[in-house]
């Protein structure tokens, strides 16, 4: 049965903002395979909504075993959310791999990859589909391909959007080489390639040079941004005993010529995060975070520039000291029986809890998560403090001989403050607002029978593929239309429905299920802020905010409940903001 909830976003303590109403539409549900992992909306036009679903498929049979591959259904709903079609383009995918679904200037493209063990060859192709039945119109395409030049060298590659998202990029490496080489090449709407193929390399050792972020602006410049290690010393060359040093950021022209070398050197500080972005039409804005020690636990401040797209030459730049006593207190004690946890839960959680992760020493620290142009050409910034680990548990069963030893591996999602600020087109940051929230999921990812206690990586890597994890935690951001105004949207613990400034505390939020989604609605001017709920998740599939997007005036989201037995139920809402 379709629901349909309206709400009035209520004013509530800080502000004097004017009234903003938002109603919240959700579909049919439908079910999924139990195997489906990697769900999120993907695009939404006139004729309807597209969800792109992730899950594994026969690849091949053996006399004793059988192989998967990597697959994805494409779902299409119509404007009442209603389903249209679902096709999982397997037939079609027979001896290739998929890569993603693209879409472009109002095309919607099937990518998938096919790698010849003769040729040492990976090649990447194209199909177009037809948005009204989801079939294949043509046949596939050959776009690209790159060959090893040894068998065990690893050969990666990623497609995203140039800054105004009217071309294709394809950015690749060959991970087997003593030093880092990329090649970007650009397609055009037809998927047809542009322009000559940009081949960057850099002078570091590749163990050392971690590739992070690459923009592609509307200029045509390439802009890459790494992390740089080096080995501890005394210790050998290996990848755990590498140690973060700093950020790396140059800028390329269209064919590969380094233009400049961003400098974000501060004296005696370190930068423990940082991110590049080009907004719309406008300036490059590079943010990061910074400690007063190499190894710091603490954010120190924020380092804000604003570069000239065309040159790289830096226009303005702000620096901000933080007040480390940012980090909001959490209210841990027990919910008077309201969630529902059993003793076995209980348990693994305080285990879970006595975990603790020194990755980098800041790995519990901000992570910039999206800038919003203003009206009076400031920008927003938006920050989480975001903490991934990795932790595995092990048991036995049976006698003797007939001794059986398993374990279980679980990563873990700690999405904690919010942390909302504005440059302004001086360069000056003029407000700065932290807002508690404390979420933890944790997702339970395979079995291992070697090693022990926590898993760490060394942080993200721009050719990590993977699944959309987490999917309840986090949150998202909607710039609305013809107001200055921004809407982040989370899911919470009931109990945090007034928490809205630092020095309250804050429920951990973990049964997702069982608690609200959401908005804090942000001026955009002033930086004052109020806090409304959208809708509870006890009444439809738990909503999935972070793996949103935004088209226009509004907002469109999963919901998903796993089910122990049978399959996945699945609903899709669309946020109006009016």
């Amino acid at each position: 049965m379709k629901k349909i909830l309206s709400f009035c976003f209520l004013l509530l303590c800080i502000s004097n903002l004017n009234a903003q109403t938002a109603s919240a539409t959700w579909g049919d549900e439908f079910k999924m395979r139990k195997g489906s992992t990697d769900l999120s909306v993907i695009y939404a036009d006139n004729s309807g909504v597209y969800v792109r679903e992730g899950h594994k498929a026969l690849k091949g049979y053996f006399v004793i075993a059988a192989t998967t591959r990597e697959s994805a259904t494409l779902i299409k709903l119509d404007k009442t959310l209603a389903e249209v079609y679902k096709n999982d383009f397997n037939k079609e995918l027979k001896g290739k791999e998929f890569e993603d679904f693209f879409f472009i200037q109002n095309k919607l493209y099937l990518l998938a990859s096919d790698y010849s063990k003769k040729d040492r060859t990976l090649t990447l192709y194209a199909a177009e589909i037809n948005k009204e039945d989801g079939k294949l119109s043509g046949d596939w395409k050959e776009l690209t391909s790159w060959q090893k030049d040894e068998k065990k060298d690893d050969l990666d590659f990623e497609t995203s959007y140039n800054a105004d998202s009217t071309k294709m990029i394809v950015v690749s490496t060959d991970a087997g080489k003593e030093k880092n080489t990329y090649e970007v090449k650009e397609f055009d709407g037809k998927m047809n390639p542009i322009g000559k193929t940009a081949t960057i390399t850099n002078e570091f050792d590749k163990k050392t040079f971690q590739l992070e972020d690459v923009i592609y602006t509307a200029e045509g410049n390439i802009i890459m941004v790494a992390r740089i290690y080096a080995y501890q010393e005394g210790k050998k060359k290996k990848a755990k005993f590498l140690d973060f040093q700093n950020y790396n950021v140059r800028i390329y022209n269209n064919i590969g010529t380094q233009l400049k070398e961003i400098n974000t050197d501060i004296q005696a500080k370190w930068l423990v995060s940082t991110k590049v972005m080009q907004i719309r039409d406008k300036d490059i804005v590079l943010a990061a975070f910074y400690s007063n020690e190499k190894k710091g636990k603490e954010i120190n401040g924020m380092l804000v520039q604003r570069l000239n797209p065309a040159t790289g030459e830096v226009i303005t730049t702000s620096q901000k000291e933080l007040n480390t006593s940012m980090i909001s207190a959490v209210d841990d004690s027990d919910d008077d029986g309201d969630d529902d946890e059993s003793k076995k839960e209980r348990k693994e959680r305080e285990k879970l809890e006595k975990i603790q992760d020194d990755e980098d020493g800041f790995s519990r620290y901000m992570r910039f998560r999206n800038f919003v142009n203003t009206e009076d050409k400031g920008v927003v910034i938006l920050a989480e403090r975001y903490h991934h680990y990795t932790y595995t548990t092990y048991s036995t069963s049976g006698f003797g001989t007939g001794m059986r030893s398993t374990s279980t591996t679980y990563d873990v999602y700690d999405c904690g403050d919010i942390m909302m600020s504005k440059m302004d087109v001086t360069g000056n940051i003029s407000w700065l607002h932290v807002l508690p929230k404390n979420q933890s999921e944790v997702i339970q990812t395979g079995s291992s029978s070697h090693g022990s206690g926590i898993g760490f990586s060394m942080g993200h890597n721009y050719f990590d593929g993977g699944f959309n994890f987490p999917f309840y935690a986090g949150l998202a951001s909607v710039a609305v239309p013809g107001k200055n105004m921004v809407s982040i949207l989370f899911n919470d613990n009931t109990k945090n429905e007034k928490v809205l400034q630092l020095g309250q505390k804050v429920k951990i939020t973990r049964r997702f299920g069982k608690d609200d989604c959401y908005a804090i609605n942000l001026d955009a001017g002033t930086g004052k802020y109020t806090r409304t709920s959208l809708f509870s998740n006890r009444d439809m599939p738990t909503a999935m905010p972070r793996l949103g997007i935004a088209i226009g005036k509004d907002f469109y989201l999963i919901g998903k409940d796993d089910k122990v037995f049978g399959k996945t139920k699945i609903a899709v809402g669309k946020l109006t903001f009016k």
